[in-house]
Parts: C-alpha cells; sequence; structure tokens
C-alpha cells in the first residue's frame, strides 16, 4: 500500500466523496481508513476510532467478524458470481427463504438488487405496473411523507421529501402526492403531542380519500425517517397509516432500509405494530455491512400481477448485473443465522433501555433542543435557543463541526445538518457504547457551551 501522503494526495486528485462539499474536503486533511476491528476504525496513522454510525447505518456484528469472513471465503471459492436472469444459484434461494421466515406476514417472494435505492425503485415500478396491468390505468402516482428519504435513484428522490438533498433534480422528477410527517418537535400542524391525537393521520386519511383513484401506493420509513434527523414516529402512527391504506385499496410500501435488521429493537420495524406491508425495500445491514445487497420483498397477490403468457408481456423488465450475488448472500445467510445464535435482538432491547438513561443527561447541555431514540436509532437535535427552538444558521455548521471534536476524541460520527446521529453496531459492548456517549456529549459541549 501507498504511504498515508500520497494517498491524501490520491485522494484530493481522483476522488469524488458523496454527500460531501469537495471545495472543504480539498482544503483539510482527509482521514483515512485503513482496516476495522470489532466496532472500531483505523486509520493511516494507526489511530482508533468508535465506528459510531456503524460505517453508514450497516454494520451489526462489527469489522472483522470471523464467521461473516469464513463464509465469504468459503462462497467466493466456490462461485463468486452467476446472473439471475434466468438462472439460480444456491445462496440466493436459501437466503430468500430465509428472508420470508422472518419479515412481516403476506411477503410471499425476494427481488434482489444492490442497494437502498434500487430496492425502493423496484418496489415503485412493481407497483405502478401491476396496477397497469390489471387496467387501472389511472393509478400513476405515488403518496408519501414530508421529510422522507427513498434513496437518490431519480424514482425514489421523487417520492423524497427532502428538498436539501433534491431540489435541484425537481424538473427530471414525477409527480407525487406529500402527506404531513409527524415531527414532534417541530409539529408540522401545529399542535403538543400530548393532546394532538395524531391529528396528522387525520390529515393523510383526508389525501388518501381524495385521491385514491390515482393512486398506485403510500410509501412510509416506518418508525422513523432516518436521513430527515432520526425523527421517530409517535406510537400507533404506522398502524393507522397502515389500515387507512388498506381500507382505500392501495399498496403499502414499508421502506425499511435503514430500520431493518434489529435497528429500532425488532428485526423489521414494521414487526411492533403488526403492520403487513405489500412490498417491503431492505438493504444495509442485511449483510451485516460486508457486501452490498438489496432486496425487495412482495405479497403473491403482487407476484401473481405479473403471470402471463409470454406474449403478453407482462414480465417485470428490471434487473442488475449483480442481482442475488452468491458471495453477498452467503454472507447474509450467516448474519442472519448469527442474529439467532447470539440473541441479538435480545441485546439490541436491554442495550436500548441502558442507552435511554444515557441520554437523559443530555438535557444538561443546554443547546440540546431534542433528544430522539428507537433501538439504536439516535438524533440529537442542537439549537441556538432551547426555548424558542431556533435552528443554528446553516453556515455555522455546528453539527459539522461536534463531529470534528469527536474525531479528535476518537469517535467517528456524521451529522444530519444540526442533528447529530448515534447508531453504532448492534454487537457495541455497553463499555464501548458508554465511552461513545461520554465523547460526544464532551464534544457539543465544547462546541456549543462558549
Amino acid at each position: 500500500m501507498e504511504n498515508k501522503e500520497t494517498l491524501a494526495q490520491w485522494d484530493k486528485q481522483y476522488v469524488w466523496h458523496p454527500f460531501t462539499q469537495m471545495k472543504d474536503w480539498l482544503e483539510t486533511e482527509p482521514l483515512i481508513i485503513e482496516r476495522g476491528e470489532g466496532c472500531y476504525l483505523i486509520d493511516t496513522n494507526g489511530k482508533k476510532y468508535i465506528d459510531g454510525v456503524s460505517s453508514l447505518w450497516v454494520l451489526v456484528h462489527g469489522h472483522g467478524k470471523r464467521e461473516l469472513l469464513d463464509a465469504l471465503h468459503q462462497q467466493a471459492e466456490k462461485l463468486c458470481h452467476s446472473t439471475l436472469l434466468g438462472l439460480g444459484n444456491a445462496p440466493s434461494i436459501e437466503l430468500a427463504k430465509k428472508l420470508i421466515e422472518i419479515a412481516p406476514g403476506g411477503l410471499s417472494k425476494v427481488f434482489y438488487s444492490d442497494n437502498g435505492s434500487t430496492s425502493v425503485e423496484i418496489a415503485l415500478k412493481m407497483a405502478y405496473q401491476y396496477w397497469q396491468q390489471k387496467g387501472e390505468k389511472k393509478r400513476r402516482t405515488f403518496l408519501s411523507f414530508v421529510n422522507g428519504y427513498h434513496g437518490d435513484t431519480l424514482g425514489a428522490v421523487s417520492i423524497g421529501g427532502i428538498d436539501l438533498f433534491h431540489k435541484v433534480y425537481k424538473p427530471l422528477l414525477f409527480k407525487t402526492r406529500k402527506a404531513p410527517a409527524p415531527y414532534c418537535y417541530r409539529c408540522p400542524v401545529k399542535l403538543k403531542p400530548e393532546s394532538c391525537h395524531l391529528a396528522c393521520v387525520d390529515v393523510f386519511e383526508h389525501m388518501v380519500k381524495r385521491h385514491r383513484d390515482e393512486l398506485c401506493a403510500v410509501v412510509i420509513e416506518p418508525s422513523v425517517q432516518g436521513a430527515a434527523g432520526m425523527i421517530a414516529q409517535p406510537d400507533e402512527f404506522l398502524k393507522a397509516v397502515w389500515k387507512i391504506t388498506k381500507e382505500n385499496g392501495l399498496l403499502f410500501i414499508a421502506d425499511e432500509v435503514a430500520t431493518g435488521f434489529g435497528r429500532t429493537g425488532n428485526m423489521f420495524a414494521c414487526l411492533e405494530e403488526g403492520v403487513e406491508p405489500d412490498l417491503m425495500c431492505v438493504a444495509k445491514g442485511v449483510t451485516g455491512g460486508y457486501l452490498p445487497l438489496a432486496a425487495t420483498l412482495a405479497s403473491d397477490d403482487i407476484f401473481r400481477g405479473f403471470l402471463a403468457e409470454f406474449d403478453e408481456f407482462k414480465t417485470f423488465f428490471h434487473g442488475h448485473t449483480y442481482t442475488g450475488n452468491p458471495v453477498a448472500c452467503a454472507v447474509a445467510l450467516a448474519n442472519l443465522k448469527l442474529f439467532e445464535s447470539e440473541r441479538l435482538i435480545d441485546k439490541v432491547r436491554k442495550d436500548s433501555e441502558s442507552l435511554k438513561q444515557h441520554l437523559a443527561r443530555f438535557c444538561n447541555l443546554s443547546h440540546v433542543g431534542d433528544i430522539r431514540q428507537k433501538g439504536f436509532m439516535v438524533g440529537i437535535e442542537l439549537v441556538v435557543n432551547r426555548k424558542t427552538r431556533k435552528p443554528y444558521a446553516p453556515g455555522d455548521k455546528i453539527g459539522h463541526k461536534v463531529i470534528l471534536e469527536a474525531r479528535k476524541r476518537g469517535v467517528i460520527i456524521r451529522p444530519l445538518g444540526d442533528v447529530i446521529v448515534l447508531m453504532p453496531p448492534l454487537a457495541i459492548e455497553e463499555s464501548t457504547l458508554q465511552e461513545l456517549l461520554a465523547v460526544t456529549y464532551e464534544s457539543i459541549h465544547a462546541v456549543t457551551g462558549a
């Protein structure tokens, strides 16, 4: 490997980083990660950092987990890749069976892809084509939620609701409907959580009834809007939205890319409220964070809507080169076995309670406006004034300054604006979790305390 100075030079010369203002990047010294050990990342200087966001919300068991590496090596020696276009491979078949066994009821088929955005794109196309082939030609759009994030491909962007990321692409997008999402700290309908009686559900129901003849599906991030700033939904909101969707004859798409595989304290967030989606999108944690893999799970009713004679051309004409990659599927199978053998869901539920208790201390920081938590998904919103909830100006870059301060102290986290996100690996030890929280607390205090 080249020395660290050469790597830093080449990075600035050749690499364009995602979601990164490259002008700032080119003016600073890049942090280059060389290896990982357990819940730590190690840079080219040998410095260790707690991986406080699970390498962008994907890491489950930590880096270097032997069972996952063994599965990767063993499958690679047999078969690295074989297309699923007209062929099958053993790991993809076994994984599909396992996913259906652990998924919410009503799902029966698995369509593979490579990442969260593509899993959502597939769900949208399936839902649209399903209705078209049923002869309901007026159903041409979707209802999603304000502040939603479903990925960066154009279909996923069309149903997304974060203008900061996607406003520039509006001329390229198809029209959708957006319902208000519950953001209790900054309520979109100006009510108090303790007395609102889920008024946002009433608005949603009105929109569904008004537009149901033109809608294909409702699309939602169950329980938590991740990229919006870890905005947790009130209890029963998800179930209410699902019931209204089904009562009005629409399909229900659950985007579990971020919430799936234990993040909320359940294998999938839909399971907590007994919600059974028609389509469910998964990615991120499916391989434990070791290889790219995604899947769109579909109900049997949707699948049967594509069964026809060859010359009727009702085939789902969609696919990716690495769809159902056998190495990724083998690692995903090993990952799910570890969930069972190490009783990981039980651990997350137990540690979530401890996490909640430790987070209460953050209320002592005068610029912490709101603390949101669902399982191992945490958002700490920073404000100029707690009483008025006035946000910082974007140019202050408070969130960015906090994560740089944490980096000095041996922790890697990433903000969403001025929301500090914590999403550690599910297998993190209690002592490491406490250190992560302590450093985050100290870093917020150091940046905002003055």
